[in-house]
């Protein structure tokens, strides 16, 4: 039987997906941040901000038993530079957790609450999967965000129209 514990594996999930991301976060330019490409879609600051706080979630789901949207303490960065340092922040959160992480703990219920009502419950196991997917589903939204300003999108998953040679 591997020594390897699921927080492991979800470490390095995230891991090979943290250099992408923050190549997407430090092409934001803060003048767009109130930007969105549809009175219905997030702005492109908040969008960016979450794609920056997911790792954070992680690490709340693995020490905790609840995340409670109504009282889940943002930022609000500035600057491009305050969003990206955010995000290495939350990702060494993240780490931490996942390191710590054992594998009994991951059956245990995690509550997604709004005002004390839960909203959603799922083990943990389950829930870290989910946000981590969560992350790069977010993250696609916003190479299209990136691609609608002409922000040049960079490679994810290998070259993008951006990075090629022709």
């Amino acid at each position: 039987m591997s020594d390897i514990t699921y927080g492991q594996e979800f470490l390095s999930e995230m891991e090979a997906e943290e250099r992408a991301t923050r190549k997407c976060l430090e092409r934001i330019p803060e003048a767009l941040f109130s930007w969105k490409p549809h009175d219905k879609s997030m702005p492109l600051g908040t969008l960016s901000l979450l794609v920056a706080e997911i790792p954070k979630w992680i690490s709340v789901i693995c020490e905790g038993p609840e995340i409670d949207l109504a009282t889940f303490g943002h930022i609000d960065p500035k600057t491009t530079a305050e969003l990206v340092r955010h995000f290495e922040d939350n990702m060494a959160l993240a780490r931490n957790s996942l390191q710590k992480l054992r594998n009994e703990s991951l059956g245990e219920p995690f509550y997604l609450k709004t005002n004390g009502q839960v909203v959603f419950t799922s083990p943990k196991k389950e829930i870290i999967g989910s946000s981590i997917n969560h992350m790069v589903h977010h993250r696609g939204q916003l190479t299209v965000y990136m691609r609608l300003n002409d922000i040049p999108v960079p490679s994810i998953y290998g070259p993008s129209a951006d990075d090629r040679v022709f």
